[in-house]
């Protein structure tokens, strides 16, 4: 029988009335492999996954697929969200047996958990004849079989972190990952590399930040012109907001549909950044739509935000989101039908399947009332078609992420309404996913999940919550993340100034996951060290620092060659290289002195900055606050690095010159 409909994974439920006798990751599921003495299978994908779809319609809800796969194997699914532990080895498998990976994945493996055959996506008769190669290789070869996942295993575990160095990347090495990445820079259509192009979210901050501190303005260009390029493109829903997971080509023109949180709090949060460097009207209102689509399709009833809106409807990849001509004059008149045909690039061949388009803004229109009208309409009408399946569990980490890019937003951007949607996650991370000071991954419909968060989970709720104290003032949010910081520093470091992506205590699989690379997010080591580095400029703390700086030893490694996987680090690197500044904001909250002070600060394009804000009188519950009080009466502001302060001053110019001193 099948066992997931009990199941808290909108991705397990979405198998949950296969025919195939699914399990969950348990240790009964291989207790049960060795009392039949058959291979596991393992199946690996996350809700929004196309190609899962797809080799679920043609294979798992398949009668003679699933009756071979109930007589032949353990059938085990995994929803990589909520395990990405389990992901993360066996994709390393996959990678190293097939030379590539991706999702679905397919893993065949001895009753110990030993990958034997991995791959990802397999067509149906080609699935159905691997089934039965793999049953006949177990049944004929199988000390054969056993001792190859025996060799991969040994293969994999000998595998050490990149080689540890003590300092992070200084000056030359940041230099150094700018012109790496100026090699790869598609300087036509923006973006690094080929098709398909993902959104360089963390290369892009690292860029921003790096010209912030130095003035290069090659860093400054490329990263523009790439965020430029990706919001006229069809990867940003030019209706709705928000970004779709990469482009299918290089030019920006078709996405992949699916709709990932955290992609989009990253986007989010660089363009408010690139805004706040260059001032730029179409940054703002990128940064500002992608904060107003996450609240508006992502929130959940307990106030998080869920991890992703699936790229199909109705079975179709897109089809929510394509128009063609005559849909347009259909809803529109003839008249600005033609108009919006012009101005978002729909014509009568497509760009996409079946004579659609997806929708453009190649150029800002000239009629902007015009626009709006015409384009609220179409989000209208849009919202009469069956939208795409939304993924509601809430993710630790990712919503971390979003706490941050809505703080900032927020602040920005003068919305209110974003710094209170970045509260309410926290009140619901700290009433559902925290007990004892550790972290549950996910939670769903108000109910924690059963499986542990792991690093990133604490890194990124750190950063957010570091993020939301410098925009609130609230000492409880640098508490907590001092709690989580805690957390990290204990359960996860391995001994050689790196962090393991599980805990100490974590379920052991065959090797303990640990990449300090980017992937999709930051990686959870780089997320550790920018978090650690933020709370050591609030707090004095050298352990903090020092970890932070041990953290980062890979990027060092990786800035010349692989820049491109190691932005996070870079970017954390480049607050490390920049001091971070320190900045002490004193005064009433009701004066508007000290708003405008605090205002001048969180405007501060220095790298990683970190802003706190006291009441003056009040016990300074963050150490960057104590001893800082008013100016013969006057609110006023510190500017600080290493705690070493400056004189004080009082008006927002003389705070602007201090910051650029």
């Amino acid at each position: 029988m099948n066992r997931l409909k009990d199941a808290t994974s909108p991705y397990l439920l979405q198998h949950a009335d296969n025919p195939v006798d699914w399990r969950e990751w348990d240790e009964e599921a291989f207790a049960e492999a060795r009392r039949r003495e058959v291979p596991v299978l393992l199946s690996v994908g996350y809700a929004a996954c196309h190609w899962c779809h797809v080799m679920a319609h043609e294979s798992f809800e398949d009668e003679t697929t699933a009756r071979m796969m109930n007589e032949m194997f353990v059938n085990i699914k995994v929803d990589r969200e909520e395990r990405p532990d389990v992901d993360a080895v066996y994709m390393e498998a996959t990678q190293a047996m097939t030379g590539q990976g991706g999702w679905p994945m397919t893993v065949f493996m001895t009753p110990d958990g030993h990958p034997f055959y991995c791959g990802t996506y397999f067509p149906r008769q080609h699935f159905q004849a691997l089934l039965q190669a793999v049953h006949r290789a177990w049944t004929d070869k199988r000390d054969e079989v056993v001792g190859q996942g025996r060799q991969v295993v040994d293969a994999l575990a000998s595998r050490g972190p990149l080689a540890a160095r003590a300092e992070p990347p200084g000056a030359e090495q940041l230099a150094d990952a700018v012109r790496a990445l100026a090699g790869a820079y598609d300087a036509a259509r923006g973006g690094f590399g080929g098709a398909p192009k993902f959104p360089p979210s963390m290369a892009l901050e690292f860029l921003l930040r790096h010209h912030a501190r130095t003035g290069d303005e090659q860093a400054l260009a490329m990263a523009g012109h790439t965020l430029e390029a990706m919001a006229r493109g069809g990867m940003y829903d030019q209706l709705g907001g928000g970004f779709a997971r990469y482009s299918v080509d290089d030019s920006w023109v078709v996405p992949h549909f699916e709709k990932m949180l955290y992609d989009n709090a990253l986007l989010a949060r660089v363009y408010a950044h690139w805004w706040r460097l260059t001032g730029s009207p179409f940054a703002r209102r990128i940064a500002v739509e992608t904060c107003d689509w996450m609240l508006r399709d992502l929130r959940t009833a307990e106030g998080g935000l869920a991890s992703a809106l699936d790229a199909d409807s109705e079975g179709v990849e897109g089809k929510y989101y394509v128009w063609t001509p005559a849909q347009l004059r259909e809803v529109l008149g003839d008249e600005d039908g033609a108009y919006a045909a012009e101005i978002f690039d729909v014509t009568e061949g497509g760009s996409f399947e079946h004579g659609t388009s997806v929708l453009r803004l190649l150029r800002d229109p000239d009629d902007l009332e015009r626009h709006a009208r015409v384009r609220a309409a179409l989000l209208e009408a849009r919202g009469r078609r069956v939208p795409p399946a939304r993924d509601d569990k809430v993710v630790a980490a990712w919503n971390g992420l979003a706490v941050a890019a809505l703080a900032e937003c927020g602040a920005l951007f003068e919305r209110p309404d974003l710094v209170t949607a970045a509260t309410e996650i926290v009140r619901l991370v700290e009433s559902v996913h925290l007990r004892d000071g550790r972290l549950t991954r996910t939670s769903r419909a108000g109910a924690a999940g059963a499986n542990a968060g792991v690093l990133e989970d604490y890194a990124d709720m750190a950063e957010g919550l570091l993020a939301l104290h410098g925009v609130t003032g609230d000492a409880a949010h640098v508490r907590l993340a001092g709690m989580l910081l805690d957390a990290v520093l204990e359960r996860f470091g391995d001994g050689d100034g790196g962090f393991y992506d599980t805990a100490d205590d974590a379920e052991r699989l065959f090797r303990r996951p640990q990449d300090p690379t980017d992937n999709a997010t930051p990686s959870g080591q780089f997320a550790a060290a920018g978090a650690l580095l933020s709370y050591a400029a609030l707090t004095g703390s050298s352990r903090h620092r020092e970890a932070a700086a041990a953290a980062l030893a890979p990027a060092t490694l990786l800035a010349a060659k692989h820049a491109r996987f190691a932005g996070w680090g870079l970017a954390v690197a480049e607050a490390y290289a920049a001091g971070p500044v320190e900045i002490a904001i004193v005064g009433e909250p009701e004066d508007e002195r000290t708003r405008l002070l605090h205002r001048t600060a969180l405007m501060s394009p220095a790298p990683g900055a970190v802003v706190s804000v006291g009441t003056p009188g009040a016990p300074a519950r963050v150490p960057l606050l104590e001893g800082r009080g008013p100016v013969d009466g006057a609110p006023a502001a510190y500017v600080c690095r290493h705690f070493a302060c400056r004189l004080p001053v009082t008006t927002p110019a003389d705070l602007t010159r201090e910051l650029h001193s």
